[in-house]
C-alpha cells in the first residue's frame, strides 16, 4: 500500500509504499528498489523515512527465539519492542543493559541508531551489548555479524541507520537486577556549574544520571534544573504500585499546545515543584526511565506542523562554555522547550562507524515548528556552536542538518558508504549526501 508516512516528530511528510513481510517473505521484499527497514517509527526526523520508495515494516518479526533466565542471554526477531523484552525479563530478574527514553523502540531500531540511555558513562550504548545478529542483504545473502564474525559489517550496521540491510534477529546480553524498583534522588541545582559538579560527584555511585533544565532561565540562573540519579534496588518495604495504565492524547489540536506562554508557565512550575534541595524515593522503573511513555501519542501536542528535536554533544574541554552558548542563543530567539534534557556521556570507544555518543555533554530539546519556520534558523545557529566546538548532532533526531555538517560530525561516513546495500536508501541519507 502507499501511505503518507511521518516520523515521531511528524516532519517531514513522506509518501512511501509500506510492506510488512514475514520471515519467509523477507527475501522477496528485499528485492524492491530503494527500500528501507522500518521498526516502530520512533526516530524523530527522516532517518526512518523513504520518500518515494518502500518501507519494509518489521511489525511481523516479533517473535522471541530463546531466553536463558540463568545467563540473561536473549535472542529475538528485530521487530520485538523493548517493552516486550522488559515484560519477559524483569520478572526473571533481568533488565535492558541500555535503554533510550522510550520502551516502544524495536530491537532493530535500537541497533540501527545505536541508542543510548542514562547510563552511558557506565554501560555505553546498546550496540555494546549485542552479541550477534543476522543481516539480510537485498541479494539474498544472510550475514551472521558479531564483534568477531564479520566484524566490519557489525560496525557498519550498529548505528548504520538501517542502510546496510535488514537485521532479521539479534542476540543480546541483559543485565541482572534485584527487581523492578529504583532508588532515586532528585537534586535541585541553580545553574550550569552546579550541574557539572553534580555530574562529577554522581557518576561513581549512580548507574543512571540525567537532568531536566529550564532552558528559559538566564543570568545567574542559566541552566538551572533538576538532576535525577538512581540505581536498581531491592527495597525492604516496596511501595504499593500505582496505576500505570497507558493514557493517550486523543487528537491533534489545530495549533501547537507548546507556545511561549505555555513554555514559560511549564518551566517555572516544574522548577518550583520540588521545594527541597534533595528528594529521595523508591519507585517502579517505568516512571524513572519512561516518563513520556505514560501518554501515548504525546507528539500530537505540537499540532499539525509537528516539531523538531535537536540533540547534540559537545566535547568535555568546551562543554561548559558551549552549553551556555547554546542556551543563550535559544533565549535570544524567544524559543524554548518543554523537554530540555542534559546529561554526560562517558569516554567510551564507539561501537559503530556512525555511532553518535562520544565523550562530552549532550543536550536534547524539542521545538515546535512555527508558521514562519523560524525554528529552522535557530537550529542553524545551534549548529554553528556544535560545529565550532568539535561536537556532533544525532541523526536519529534530525530532520534538517546540512550535508557538510553531517560529514564533519561523522568522519567515517566515507568508509561507511562501502557497506550500504545498493537497493537500500532513506530520505535522510539522500539529503545529507546530496546537500
Amino acid at each position: 500500500m502507499t501511505a503518507g508516512g511521518q516520523s515521531w516528530g511528524r516532519y517531514p511528510a513522506a509518501s512511501q509504499r509500506v510492506v510488512a513481510p514475514s520471515q519467509r517473505e523477507l527475501p522477496v521484499a528485499a528485492r524492491d528498489d530503494r527500500w528501507l527497514p522500518y521498526g516502530n517509527g520512533r526516530s524523530y526526523g527522516d532517518s526512518c523515512l523513504n520518500d518515494g520508495g518502500t518501507l519494509v515494516h518489521t511489525r511481523r518479526l516479533d517473535h522471541f527465539m530463546g531466553f536463558d533466565a540463568n545467563t540473561g542471554v536473549l535472542r529475538c526477531e528485530s521487530g520485538v519492542q523493548l517493552a516486550d523484552i522488559l515484560a519477559l525479563a524483569v520478572p526473571h530478574g533481568w533488565f535492558l543493559p541500555v535503554s533510550p527514553g522510550t520502551r516502544f523502540v524495536t530491537v532493530g531500531g535500537a541497533i540501527a541508531n545505536d541508542v543510548h540511555g542514562k547510563n552511558h558513562h557506565i554501560s555505553g550504548t546498546f550496540g555494546e551489548h549485542v552479541r550477534s545478529f543476522e543481516l539480510l542483504r537485498s541479494d539474498g545473502r544472510r550475514l551472521l555479524c558479531s564483534p568477531t564474525e564479520n566484524p566490519e559489517w557489525f560496525a557498519a550496521t550498529v548505528g548504520g541507520l538501517g542502510l546496510t540491510g535488514l537485521v532479521t534477529w539479534a542476540e543480546l546480553d541483559l543485565r541482572r537486577i534485584p527487581g523492578p524498583w529504583m532508588a532515586t534522588e532528585t537534586c535541585k541545582f541553580d545553574n550550569l556549574d552546579q550541574f557539572f559538579d553534580l555530574s562529577a560527584t554522581s557518576g561513581a555511585d549512580f548507574e543512571y544520571t540525567v537532568a531536566w533544565i529550564d532552558c528559559l532561565a538566564k543570568g545567574k540562573s542559566l541552566g538551572r534544573g533538576l538532576f535525577s540519579r538512581g540505581n536498581h534496588v531491592e527495597p525492604s518495604h516496596p511501595p504499593r504500585l500505582r496505576d500505570r495504565a497507558l493514557r493517550k492524547l486523543p487528537f491533534t489540536p489545530p495549533v501547537s499546545l507548546v507556545n511561549p506562554l505555555s513554555l514559560r508557565a511549564f518551566n517555572t512550575l516544574y522548577w518550583h515543584r520540588q521545594q527541597r534541595r534533595e528528594h529521595a524515593a523508591i519507585s517502579h522503573y517505568e516512571p524513572f526511565f519512561y516518563p513520556l511513555d505514560a501518554l501515548a501519542e504525546w507528539n500530537r501536542m505540537y499540532g499539525p506542523r509537528g516539531f523538531l528535536q535537536y540533540q547534540c554533544v559537545v566535547p568535555p574541554a568546551v562543554a561548559a562554555s558551549a552549553t551556555a552558548e547554546l542556551l543563550q542563543r535559544i533565549q535570544r530567539s524567544g524559543a524554548g522547550s518543554f523537554l530540555a534534557v542534559l546529561k554526560q556521556f562517558g569516554d567510551r570507544r564507539p561501537v559503530g562507524l556512525l555511532s553518535f555518543p562520544r565523550a562530552g555533554t549532550t543536550l536534547a530539546m524539542d521545538f515546535p515548528i512555527d508558521a514562519g519556520g523560524r525554528v529552522f534558523g535557530l537550529l542553524d545557529q545551534l549548529d554553528e556552536v556544535v560545529s565550532q566546538s568539535g561536537g556532533a548532532v544525532y541523526p536519529a533526531k534530525d530532520a534538517r542538518m546540512s550535508g557538510p555538517h553531517f560529514r564533519q560530525y561523522f568522519p567515517a561516513w566515507n568508509q561507511f558508504q562501502a557497506f550500504i546495500d545498493p537497493r537500500v536508501s532513506s530520505s535522510f541519507w539522500r539529503r545529507v549526501m546530496e546537500s
